[in-house]
């Protein structure tokens, strides 16, 4: 998805602040993937295997946190990449 929002981009010839922003909210996303993961393994290495109620709960959690920043950084790319996306399909 980070590619071809980053080639919807670069064919909307967007300004370097706009990019800034986009590069910003792809990075966060990336960042609270491996938060994600770390907190899922180390949440599977302290159980030993065996399911948890408060393990499942910490894994459903982070990955909540995942779809937060997912979804904020949709919304960062529709507010920028909208107006000239919409210009670019109605001319």
């Amino acid at each position: 998805m980070f590619v071809l929002a980053m080639a919807l981009a670069s064919c909307l010839g967007l300004k370097r602040t706009e990019w800034a922003l986009l590069l910003l909210v792809s990075a966060l996303v990336l960042a609270a993937e491996l938060i994600n993961t770390a907190i899922e393994r180390a949440v599977d290495l302290a159980c030993g295997g065996e399911l948890h109620p408060l393990a499942k709960l910490a894994k459903d959690t982070a990955s909540g946190a995942v779809l937060v920043c997912a979804a904020a950084a949709a919304a960062v790319g529709i507010i920028i990449m909208g107006p000239p996306l919409w210009r670019l399909l109605v001319t």
